[in-house]
């Protein structure tokens, strides 16, 4: 079938290693959307950890499928305008992943592009970090549709930043529109009193975006009650929405989607 259909605007979210809060971005990123009235799904096509279904509470559900043998998202805690779909439904235990080889990767990758029922405004897509040969085999999947555009997660701290300039370099070659760049784990929000304090040196994410000459989207600070949220499947948003992580992802995501007075164009 065609890529993506039922899908109104694709998001991609990339990283270029591990552990930088991806997933989590990804979430967040969906879950502002939905806040804002919006239909909208998460695909999460990060073979090597699939975590989104954890971090929205819907950790191991069956796939139903249509008549015509499509899979029909899992609506997140029953909101069917807010539904996920991941490899992790598809993997009988959480070491799965790691031993699949080239060939059914790329065949799974390909169906879980086509065969899925979405009927979304926004389809957010948590994908492989960017060190792994599955990164490559989503990106040339992805190559032919239409993205509005690739949100890249960095921390402050430099190294992560040299593997952010890979996936720059990557996506121009690929023609994936970039959307900027969040710098994650930018500060600590303390939990009783909100002040943000710097662990990390911080802006190695700006620097990147200004050098590049892409949009630079926000500095998201580690804030536990996040952590806590993802550890335990409940939506930080409602909970938290008054935190500057929910704030910083407002800011985000009308900065990516292009709905404050149109902002990408003049900084493009």
């Amino acid at each position: 079938g065609p890529i993506l259909a039922g899908v109104g605007q694709t998001l991609l979210v990339l990283s270029g290693k591990g552990g930088v809060g991806k997933s989590t971005a990804t979430v967040q990123i969906a879950a502002t959307l939905r806040a804002q009235g919006h239909k909208v799904g998460i695909l999460d096509i990060d073979l090597c950890g699939p975590s989104i279904p954890r971090m929205v509470g819907m950790e191991g559900h069956d796939v139903l499928t249509t008549p015509d043998g499509k899979w029909i998202p899992v609506a997140i805690n029953g909101d069917k305008s807010f539904s996920i779909m991941s490899i992790a439904f598809f993997l009988e235990n959480k070491s799965d992943a790691i031993i699949w080889r080239g060939p059914k990767k790329n065949a799974m990758i390909k169906q879980l592009l086509t065969s899925i029922a979405w009927d979304v405004d926004y389809l957010v897509i948590d994908t492989p970090p960017g060190t792994s040969d599955e990164h490559i085999s989503v990106m040339e999947n992805i190559r032919g549709i239409p993205v509005l555009g690739a949100v890249l997660v960095t921390t402050p701290q430099l190294v992560a930043v040299d593997d952010v300039n890979r996936e720059l370099t990557f996506c121009r070659r690929t023609g994936i529109k970039i959307a900027g760049i969040i710098e994650n784990m930018s500060g600590f929000v303390c939990p009783n009193c909100s002040d943000c304090t710097n662990i990390y040196a911080t802006g190695g994410g700006e620097q990147l975006a200004e050098r590049a000459k892409v949009p630079f989207l926000g500095r998201v600070p580690i804030d536990p009650n996040l952590t806590r949220c993802t550890e335990s499947g409940q939506n930080f948003l409602t909970e938290f929405s008054q935190s500057p992580v929910s704030m910083v992802y407002s800011t985000i995501t009308a900065k990516v989607t292009g709905s404050e007075d149109n902002q990408m164009d003049v900084e493009s």
